[in-house]
């Protein structure tokens, strides 16, 4: 008789392996260092060349007062650059910011020569006026963006002709003088504790920007909104209000921008800050803020002024003429495009 024995199985389960082909192919190794450099590593290296450089051809350009003078011509462009970061995350724009600088200008430099009383009463009236400025330009590119559903590209683009008619309207067309001298002596000026007033001011509003996008809800929101404007709103988060706030925070940093570039020319200007809007977004792009939202870091986006900043103090100390820097600053431009659409590709 033969006997039979069972053989035991076992039940434990294999986890499948997936093949290569299934996973997908794989990127370039070029590709991948390719990314990895543009995103990490290309203005550093780009910053540190352009010194360089600069350094070798002009020996003033290394000097302290020179670079001091770097600080206080970048401040306004820094202010005005994280306030196109702000938008850019979610996706949007605003080319009313040089619009917003010459209104607030206007605006700020009218209340000052024209109201009476103590002159730091005075001077916190117009400062208040131009901060009430950029929340009233910030809520009307909201309306118009977030309850009228017009594209931002569009939307700014009428507000600026807006504010450009009431700053030329309000001003007359003439500089608007007789600005309190310990305006102009402070905030136009001034250092403390060596460092030039608009300088700190710029470095305080950076910190605080630090704080909000990167240790807030409200700062995750505008990721998460200018990376899937539909899935944020699965999610819960109130797309309608980030956007209302961040272009009302937008506007306000631009209005901080103006009121110290008031300061510094010492008179209401209609005319000013119109070369900010192409610099802002060449700045904040070149830093590594993408047009198409969701994705942008601080550090950089600075590192992005700096260079704008350096290329253009550099050329004024080598001689290069005006003309030629208009050139080359629109050629940063469509790199600083040409450089964001090269990164998503690689992603």
């Amino acid at each position: 008789m033969t006997s039979l024995r069972s053989t035991t199985t076992s039940a434990t389960p294999v986890a499948p392996t997936m093949t290569p082909a299934a996973r997908g192919p794989a990127r370039p190794l070029r590709s991948r260092v390719l990314g990895a450099v543009l995103k990490n590593g290309l203005l550093p290296l780009l910053l540190l060349a352009m010194v360089t450089v600069f350094a070798i051809l002009e020996p003033r350009f290394l000097s302290v007062d020179n670079l001091t003078n770097v600080g206080r011509q970048s401040v306004y462009l820094l202010l005005i650059t994280l306030a196109q970061m702000v938008l850019l995350l979610c996706a949007q724009l605003d080319l009313s910011v040089g619009a917003t600088v010459a209104l607030t200008s206007v605006v700020t430099a009218m209340v000052m020569s024209e109201a009476s009383g103590p002159t730091p009463v005075v001077i916190l009236l117009g400062v208040l006026a131009g901060i009430g400025i950029g929340v009233l330009m910030g809520l009307l590119n909201a309306f118009l963006v977030a309850q009228l559903k017009v594209p931002s590209f569009m939307a700014t683009l009428g507000s600026t002709s807006i504010a450009t008619g009431a700053a030329l309207m309000l001003s007359k067309g003439a500089p608007v003088i007789g600005l309190p001298l310990p305006f102009l002596d402070v905030f136009g000026t001034g250092s403390w504790l060596g460092v030039p007033v608009p300088v700190a001011i710029a470095v305080l509003f950076t910190l605080v920007l630090y704080g909000v996008l990167y240790w807030t809800s409200f700062g995750r929101s505008l990721f998460a909104v200018g990376g899937n404007q539909h899935a944020a709103a699965v999610a819960g988060i109130r797309v309608k209000a980030v956007l209302v706030s961040a272009f009302v925070l937008c506007s306000v940093l631009t209005a901080i921008a103006g009121v110290l570039l008031t300061a510094r020319v010492a008179s209401g200007e209609a005319t000013l800050g119109s070369s900010y809007v192409l610099l802002s977004i060449a700045a904040a792009v070149l830093g590594g803020t993408s047009l198409f939202g969701g994705e942008g870091r601080l550090g950089m986006v600075v590192l992005g002024v700096l260079f704008i900043g350096i290329l253009s103090n550099g050329m004024n100390l080598v001689h290069v003429s005006s003309y030629v820097q208009q050139l080359v600053i629109g050629a940063v431009l469509v790199l600083a495009v040409a450089v964001d659409r090269v990164k998503a590709t690689t992603q």
